[in-house]
């Protein structure tokens, strides 16, 4: 016998026929030719209906005029939802959503696909299932994924997009494209004229903002950018490592490097190390996301800081507002990114001080 969610109420003859009678998943899985699982997909969102048969089902539905009992109660939990898990980083947006979490009262569920994003098919029709009172999510989540959401009515904030949203989806992100113009800035009012810098491998959103950010203050300050001062490179340190030892290894090697994020910083002073270069005395870097590690670092890493913690707890104030049906001002909300300046950067020495 095929077991049905109870929350749908059935009652399991069809009444197609008598307008006195509720119209039931059963009645419109009948006259669809489908089973009664298929129908409740497509009336809850989910994926794993092919097209056409959603197409029937919606039909029936139609023309038949179902009407879902009253919504299942969304449980007192907040669903934080992550690609991968990664390093300090994750670690600072965990706390942000916690500390909402504690304060307001509500549970914390941590949901991570991994790196090959394999358990994404399970997440969701699990997370439709739990019916969270919200998700802050870290993951990227495509159209379909959002649109099941919305069908059952469980309010999404995206934290830091890496990719275009439209405009209706509500995100927390950071000024980027400001904290890039600072690190160069900063660099160029040192006095810094061959300024490197290691971007991310892929047009990530962010990312890609602190790259236009950079460019920007050396076109501003009439210095041109060639191509060969731009090296792309996983945003971790082995990636900035090795970026960092094919711009260190050039005869008219940079005098500073700005790295799209700390990982990749800490992988150029490893860099600098193996060539036995010094930080700042032969080359200044600096980072970006002001991780706690970076003060502590030898020499501190000069780094634009990205508050991590704080934009976690926008986005899980946002998410729980959505959640009690408040309507807020705006979908999108970006904090301010500052300049951190600490050991790791200085005036280019003579010797190697270059123009471009």
């Amino acid at each position: 016998m095929t077991r049905v969610n109870s929350s749908e109420q059935l009652d399991l003859q069809p009444q197609l026929g008598d307008p006195s009678r509720p119209v039931t998943i059963a009645a419109i899985a009948e006259s669809a030719g489908v089973s009664v699982p298929t129908v409740s997909k497509v009336i809850n969102g989910r994926s794993g209906v092919a097209a056409e048969t959603r197409a029937r089902v919606e039909a029936a539905i139609t023309q038949y005029g179902y009407r879902r009992s009253s919504p299942a109660v969304r449980s007192n939990m907040v669903e934080l939802v992550f690609d991968e898990i990664e390093d300090m980083w994750g670690m600072q947006i965990i706390r942000g959503v916690q500390r909402v979490a504690r304060q307001q009262g509500v549970g914390v569920i941590l949901t991570e696909f991994g790196p090959e994003r394999g358990a994404i098919r399970y997440w969701i029709d699990d997370t439709l299932s739990r019916r969270p009172n919200c998700l802050v999510t870290v993951a990227q989540l495509d159209e379909e994924q959002r649109n099941q959401l919305r069908a059952r009515g469980i309010p999404f904030v995206v934290f830091d997009p890496t990719v275009e949203l439209p405009d209706d989806v509500p995100f927390v992100g950071a000024t980027n494209w400001a904290g890039g113009r600072s690190a160069a800035r900063h660099l160029i009012g040192l006095g810094h004229r061959r300024i490197a810098m290691i971007a991310a491998p892929e047009p990530v959103l962010c990312c890609r903002a602190r790259l236009d950010g950079y460019r920007s203050a050396c076109d501003t300050a009439g210095l041109p950018v060639p191509p060969d001062l731009i090296v792309r490179a996983e945003l971790t340190r082995q990636g900035g490592e090795v970026a960092a030892l094919a711009l260190l290894t050039r005869t008219d090697r940079p005098t500073a490097i700005f790295a799209a994020n700390d990982l990749q910083a800490f992988g150029v002073y490893q860099a600098a190390g193996r060539l036995g270069l010094r930080i700042p005395a032969d080359l200044s870097v600096v980072g970006f996301d002001d991780l706690p590690i970076a003060a502590l670092v030898e020499p501190p890493l000069t780094t634009i800081h990205q508050p991590l913690i704080e934009m976690a707890v926008t986005a899980t104030e946002l998410a729980l507002a959505l959640g009690r049906g408040e309507r807020t001002p705006q979908a999108g909300l970006e904090l301010g990114t500052t300049l951190t300046v600490r050991h790791s950067t200085a005036p280019p020495s003579t010797a190697r001080e270059a123009t471009c």
